[in-house]
C-alpha cells in the first residue's frame, strides 16, 4: 500500500488524468483511483473532495449537477481547457522527475556527463 505522504503531490495529476476522457463524480473517481492503482492506493473521501474543490477553484475543472441512474443528485466534474494544458505540463514534469530519480536508484550517470 502506498502511503498518503508519498502520493500527496500527485493527487491532482491523477484526478485530471481520469477526467480527461469523461466527466465523473467524486465516488466514481475514488473507485477509479483504487482500480487503476491496483488497490495499492485508496484515496480518502476528504482528500478527494479537497482536491476537486481546489482544482475547481483554480479553474482546472468545472462542475455541473447531474443525476445517477437511481435518480440521486450528484455533482459531476470535468476538466477545463486550462486543466488539459496544466495536465500536459505536469505529465512532462513527471516524466522528467521520474527519469532523474531513476538515475539515482539505478546508479546511472547523466547521459551528458558520460564520456
Amino acid at each position: 500500500m502506498i502511503s498518503a505522504d508519498a502520493i500527496r503531490g500527485y493527487i491532482d495529476l491523477m484526478i485530471l488524468s481520469l477526467l480527461r476522457t469523461e466527466p465523473s463524480y467524486a465516488y466514481e473517481l475514488a473507485q477509479q483511483i483504487s482500480t487503476v492503482s491496483g488497490d495499492a492506493y485508496t484515496i480518502k473521501q476528504t482528500t478527494l473532495y479537497s482536491a476537486v474543490k481546489r482544482l475547481e477553484t483554480t479553474g482546472l475543472v468545472t462542475s455541473f449537477p447531474g443525476t445517477s441512474e437511481s435518480g440521486k443528485p450528484r455533482t459531476y466534474y470535468q476538466i477545463s481547457d486550462e486543466g488539459h494544458t496544466y495536465l500536459e505540463q505536469k505529465i512532462e514534469e513527471w516524466n522528467l522527475t521520474k527519469s532523474v530519480v531513476d538515475r539515482f536508484l539505478e546508479g546511472k550517470e547523466s547521459p551528458s556527463r558520460c564520456s
